[in-house]
């Protein structure tokens, strides 16, 4: 399957079960293990597994199997690994704590190694 195709049938798992907040970031560039992570929310624990255990089975009706789930039993963050694409459904609670969009959206700032030499 391509990332594209991937992508659709997760923001389609997602939505069926009325995921908020759904995010998607293009990572393949800062990290070689996925190209695309994509972020949801759910209103609370049952409602962050049930997306989780939808997506799942909606992965392998469609001949995939996910590499790994994570949080599951918790269901505050469940990590959802499908290869080129990994899904984080979260509460809100621990995506704000953990900011991790804001994390993989980090740009390198070039930043001026000389010293100042103003007199303070």
């Amino acid at each position: 399957m391509k990332i594209a195709q991937i992508h659709d049938l997760v923001i389609n798992a997602l939505e069926d079960l009325k995921a908020i907040d759904i995010t998607f970031l293009n990572v393949s560039e800062l990290t070689p293990i996925t190209d695309e992570m994509i972020f949801c929310s759910g209103t609370s624990n049952r409602h962050v597994k049930a997306i989780a255990e939808n997506l799942i089975e909606e992965a392998k009706h469609n001949g995939m199997q996910p590499l790994g789930v994570s949080g599951k039993e918790d269901a505050e963050w469940v990590l959802v690994d499908l290869a080129d694409v990994v899904v984080h459904i979260m509460l809100p609670e621990a995506r704000e704590y953990y900011q991790l969009e804001k994390l993989w959206s980090f740009k390198e700032e070039k930043h001026n190694s000389q010293k100042s030499t103003d007199a303070s």
